[in-house]
C-alpha cells in the first residue's frame, strides 16, 4: 500500500536509485551530480524553462517598443498613434500573460526540484539504514539529522535559484546580446567587455568564499550535533546542577558558529559590492559611449534607451550571478556534505547472501575474535554450542564482551577471527534482514518513539489482533499500568517515552519484542530497571514465553538467570567457564565468586 501510494505520488521518484550511483561514479564532481539528480524530471524542466519565456517576454520586449515610439516621435512620423496603440496593446498583452505563465513556471519547476529534494532525502535515510552498527556508533546523530534536513534545503535552494534566477540570467543575458547584435554590431562588441570583468571578479572571490561556506558547514553540523546531545542529556544535567556549565559550553560553540557566519557574511558582502560598482561604472561608460554614437548620428536617439535598457539588464544579470556565487557554493558544499554519508563504504552487504525462509535456532561459536578499532580483543578464542530451544546466558563484569557477543548472534558484527553459524550456516553467508525476522530484541537502554503505547509494541506490525494485543501487554506485566492511564493502549508517552518510568518503559520493549513470537530471543540486561516485584512477575512470564524458542540474555544480577539451560562465564574475553547454574557453583570458580559478591 505504501509502495502504491508512493509512485501515485507526484513527487515520487522513480530514479531514487540512481542518486546513489552518481554520487559513486563522480565522487569529486558536485556540478556533474548536481545535473545527473533531474534524471527523470527534464520534462517538467523543459516545460517551466519554455513558461519562464513567455511570463518574461514583456519585460524584453518593453525596451523595443520604448526605443521605437521615441523614434517615431522624434522624427514626426505619420500614423504615430496608430503605432503607439498597436505597440502598447502588445506589452499589455505579454503583461497579462505573465499571470498563467508564471503559474505553469513554478509549476513544473517546483515539481522537478521538490521531487529530487524527496528523493535525496529518500536515498540518504535508505543510506543511514544500510551502514552498519559500529558505523553508526561513529557518528554523531546530529550530524546525520543535519545533513538530511540542512544540506538537502540548501541542494533544492541552489536547484531553485539554478532554474529561476540562473535561468533569467542566462536567457536575459542572451536576448540582450542577440538583439544588440543586430541593431549595432559597435554597442554589441562594447557590451561584451563586461564578461571578462565578471570572471575575473568571480575568479578573485571563488576560493575564500568555498572555504568559509566549507568551515561554517561543518561548525553547524557539529552544533548540531551537540543541541541534539544537550538535550538528551537535561535530566542528568539538572540533577547535578551542572546547567550554568552546560551553558557555558554551548555558548562557547555558539560563538564559534558565529564567527564563522561572521567571516562568511564579510566575504559575500564584500564580493556584493565590489562587483556591484565595477558593473555601475561600466553602465555609466555605456551611457556616455551610446550618446556619443547618438551625436554622430551612428545610432537613433531613440536606440539610446534601448541599449542603456539593455546594457543595464546584461549589467544587473552579471551582478546577479556574482550575487548567487554565494548560494552556488553554498549548495556545492551540501552537494559534497550529502556525498560524505552516500559515499560512505562502511554497509551491511547482503548482496547475494542465502535468504532464510525458517530457522530452528542451533548456535555454534567456533574460536571467535573480535576487537574494537586498534584495541585489543573483546573475545579471544570463544567457543560454545548452543541447542535450538535452549537459553543461554552471559556474565562477567563489565566489559567482558557480553553485548558483543550479543550483537554478534544479531549480525550487527561479524567475527574477525573464527565463525558463528546458526543452523549449521555461516552468518556472514546468510541475508541478514532475512534472519534478523526471526529474532526479537529488548536491549539494554529502552528505545521508544514519541508516538502511543500501542505503535511502541506493536512497532512495524500491521493489523495486530487485539486479543493478541492484550495476551501480550498481560504478559509483559503491563495490564494494571494500562488500565491505570487515562486513553489505555492509546495513551501517548511522549519523546522517547519520557512519561513513563524506567521499568515501565522496559516492559513495553518487552512487549514490542513478545508480540513477534519470534524463534530466537535476545535480552540484554532487560529486567535492570524493575523493581523486585515487578522483576519476579516478569521473570515469571518470561520463563512461560521462552519455552521452545532459542534465547540468549546478559544481566548483571545473577538472580535473573538461575532458570537458564547453560551459562557462559566471561573474563578479559575468554570464556572461562561454561555450564548450568548448579554445575557452575559446584566448581566454585569465577562464578561462584560472582555470586558470593552480589549476595
Amino acid at each position: 500500500m505504501a509502495e502504491k501510494h508512493q509512485e501515485d505520488s507526484p513527487f515520487f521518484c522513480a530514479e531514487e536509485n540512481f542518486i546513489q550511483d552518481s554520487y559513486r561514479s563522480n565522487p569529486d564532481r558536485p556540478v556533474k551530480i548536481l545535473l545527473s539528480l533531474y534524471r527523470g524530471n527534464y520534462r517538467n524542466l523543459f516545460l517551466s524553462t519554455f513558461f519562464y519565456v513567455m511570463k518574461h517576454s514583456a519585460v524584453w520586449v518593453l525596451p523595443i517598443v520604448t526605443a521605437n515610439i521615441v523614434n517615431y516621435v522624434t522624427g514626426e512620423t505619420e500614423g504615430v498613434w496608430s503605432f503607439i496603440v498597436k505597440n502598447a496593446a502588445l506589452i499589455l498583452f505579454l503583461i497579462v500573460l505573465n499571470v498563467p505563465a508564471n503559474y505553469l513556471h513554478t509549476r513544473f519547476k517546483s515539481l522537478a526540484t521538490r521531487s529530487v529534494e524527496a528523493a535525496l532525502r529518500s536515498a540518504l535515510v535508505r543510506k543511514i539504514q544500510q551502514l552498519s552498527i559500529p558505523c553508526h556508533k561513529d557518528m554523531q546523530s546530529g550530524r546525520l539529522q543535519s545533513k538530511v534536513m540542512r544540506d538537502v534545503e540548501a541542494v533544492e535552494t541552489l536547484s531553485s535559484q539554478i532554474f529561476i534566477s540562473l535561468l533569467n540570467i542566462v536567457i536575459n543575458i542572451a536576448v540582450a546580446l542577440s538583439i544588440t547584435i543586430v541593431k549595432s554590431r559597435i554597442v554589441f562588441s562594447f557590451f561584451l567587455l563586461t564578461i571578462p570583468m565578471a570572471a575575473i571578479t568571480i575568479a578573485f572571490f571563488r576560493r575564500p568564499m568555498k572555504k568559509r561556506n566549507r568551515d561554517f558547514r561543518q561548525e553547524m553540523e557539529a552544533t548540531s550535533a551537540q543541541v541534539l546531545e544537550m538535550l538528551e542529556m537535561v535530566p542528568i544535567t539538572r540533577a547535578h546542577a551542572l546547567e550554568e556549565k552546560e551553558i557555558t559550553r554551548m555558548s562557547r560553540q555558539l560563538q564559534s558558529v558565529a564567527k564563522e557566519g561572521y567571516h562568511l557574511d564579510i566575504i559575500q558582502s564584500t564580493f556584493g559590492s565590489v562587483s556591484w560598482a565595477v558593473f555601475q561604472i561600466f553602465q555609466v561608460i555605456c551611457l556616455v559611449f551610446t550618446a556619443s554614437l547618438a551625436l554622430r548620428h551612428t545610432v537613433q536617439a531613440g536606440d539610446i534607451i534601448l541599449y542603456q535598457s539593455y546594457f543595464a539588464t546584461i549589467v544587473n544579470q552579471v551582478s546577479s550571478i556574482i550575487t548567487l556565487l554565494p548560494t552556488i557554493t553554498k549548495g556545492m558544499e551540501s552537494v559534497s556534505s550529502i556525498g560524505e554519508i552516500l559515499n560512505a563504504n562502511d554497509v551491511e552487504d547482503n548482496s547475494g547472501k542465502k535468504k532464510l525462509s525458517s530457522l530452528e535456532g542451533r548456535y555454534d561459536f567456533e574460536d571467535v575474535h573480535f576487537s574494537y578499532s586498534s584495541q585489543k580483543d573483546i573475545l579471544n578464542g570463544i567457543s560454545f554450542h548452543v541447542e535450538p530451544g535452549e537459553t543461554i546466558a552471559f556474565v562477567g563484569k563489565s566489559g567482558a564482551g557480553k553485548s558483543t557477543l550479543l550483537n554478534l548472534v544479531i549480525g550487527f558484527l561479524l567475527p574477525q577471527k573464527g565463525r558463528v553459524l546458526v543452523d549449521g550456516q555461516d552468518l556472514s553467508t546468510i541475508h541478514l534482514p532475512s534472519y534478523r525476522k526471526f529474532l526479537a530484541v529488548v536491549p539494554q537502554n529502552t528505545v521508544l518513539s514519541s508516538g502511543s503505547i500501542r505503535d511502541n509494541i506493536t512497532y512495524g506490525l500491521q493489523n495486530v489482533p487485539e486479543e493478541k494485543l492484550m495476551q501480550t501487554v498481560k504478559a509483559a506485566n503491563l495490564s494494571d499500568m494500562i488500565h491505570d492511564l487515562p486513553d489505555g493502549l492509546d495513551t501517548m508517552i511522549g519523546s522517547h517515552g519520557d512519561k513513563l518510568s524506567g521499568g515501565q518503559k522496559q516492559r513495553i520493549s518487552i512487549a514490542r519484542a513478545l508480540i513477534r513470537e519470534p524463534r530466537v530471543i535476545l535480552f540484554d540486561e532487560a529486567t535492570s530497571a524493575l523493581d523486585s516485584i515487578s522483576e519476579k512477575a516478569i521473570q515469571d512470564a518470561l520463563n512461560n514465553l521462552i519455552r521452545g524458542r532459542t534465547t540468549f540474555m546478559v544481566a548483571h544480577r545473577l538472580s535473573t538467570i538461575r532458570s537458564a539451560d547453560k551459562i557462559v562465564v566471561l573474563h578479559n574475553g575468554k570464556c572461562v567457564e561454561f555450564g548450568t547454574w548448579e554445575e557452575l557453583l559446584a566448581k566454585k570458580g569465577f562464578f561462584y565468586r560472582l555470586k558470593v559478591m552480589q549476595a
